[in-house]
């Protein structure tokens, strides 16, 4: 008879004891096992944290664009890069053959 494999890690944990039996306290309010509370702790956290690290990039984002240029300005901006590329390749060429 073939065994399940465990789809989950486990982890051992150290709790100091005021914070334990809070863990415990809230577990048994709430009718979850200690497994279920740590995973939803977990998850809060790191939702946390992701939110930080978005508010973060978004402040970081907002400082490099000072001309405030918006989505709909970006065809316009390549198409004013590739000219501008151009003219200066094409003076190139026409200094080489000067």
């Amino acid at each position: 008879m073939a065994t399940a494999t465990r789809t989950s890690k486990t982890y051992t944990i150290s709790l100091p004891p005021d914070l334990a039996a809070k863990a415990d306290a809230l577990a048994k309010l709430e009718s979850r096992t200690m497994s279920e509370l740590f995973r939803e702790a977990f998850r809060v956290y790191y939702a946390r944290h992701i939110d930080k690290v978005f508010e973060e990039t978004a402040a970081y984002a907002a400082t490099r664009n000072p001309m405030g240029y918006t989505e709909e300005d970006v065809p316009r901006l390549i198409k004013e890069v590739r000219a501008q590329e151009a003219a200066e390749e094409a003076a190139r060429h026409s200094a080489k053959a000067s």
